[in-house]
């Protein structure tokens, strides 16, 4: 649910959460926040480490926004681990050892998924023009494998959870058409002409609109803090 991706001190309970999730919106409607608040909350519930890998360039020059309600000193951050990568090459690297970890993450985030992929240097590697269709494909079957893996070890007790950001070309993610192999649950964010945000679960994506009563999520990006502005029921 989108409440996820805020305080959950706001929420009675935060509800299920998928194994593999992809959120999706244009350039500077605040992904990278609600990645990091999706960390934080993965992190408090579960008491486990989180890891949140992204581009440290990237990450330097648009630092991700908190909740105002969230304490900087909190021992949470603690939890997540910032892991740095330079290309799609290092996610594989992760994932094909993720089996030898001795305790598994509660998520592994990966901000600006997409963006790892070179074009031109995935088709030098692959020596295909759809290069990079077929790496980003590889490296989600790898994703799959991983969380699949350790949520059987975990079983009940425990679970993990990949999310996996990307720009968005219209309504809908770009490449779609690979996505949806591996991934059946999928958030997108549209700007409401307002300066605000709706971040809503795209169930025409993964085909399940009529199994579950929808919700939205209004937020803004409003002095330097990540602002729930209201959940609505759609």
């Amino acid at each position: 649910m989108v409440e996820q991706f805020f305080p959950m001190t706001q929420f009675i309970e935060p509800g299920p959460i998928e194994p593999l999730i992809l959120l999706t919106g244009t350039v500077g409607c605040g992904k990278t926040s609600l990645l990091f608040q999706f960390a934080i909350n993965r992190a408090l519930e579960s008491s486990s480490e989180v890891v949140f890998i992204c581009n440290k360039a990237k990450l330097e020059s648009k630092p991700p926004f908190l909740s105002e309600a969230i304490d900087p000193s909190s021992d949470v951050f603690e939890r997540i681990q910032i892991k740095y990568i330079e290309d799609y090459e290092d996610i594989k690297k992760y994932f094909a050892a993720f089996h030898l970890h001795e305790k598994f993450p509660s998520a592994v985030i990966i901000d600006d998924f997409g963006g790892f992929f070179n074009d031109r240097c995935c088709q030098q590697k692959y020596g295909n023009a759809r290069g990079r269709d077929l790496a980003m494909a590889h490296t989600l079957a790898l994703c799959q494998d991983a969380i699949s893996h350790a949520n059987e070890k975990l079983q009940a007790h425990k679970s993990c959870t990949i999310l996996l950001s990307d720009l968005q070309q219209g309504d809908t993610p770009r490449l779609l058409f690979i996505y949806k192999r591996w991934i059946k649950c999928f958030f997108t964010i549209e700007g409401d002409g307002s300066g605000s945000y709706n971040l809503k679960k795209n169930n025409s994506i993964s085909g399940s609109g009529m199994e579950e009563r929808s919700r939205a999520a209004k937020y803004s990006i409003a002095l330097q803090y990540l602002v729930l502005e209201e959940i609505i029921e759609e």
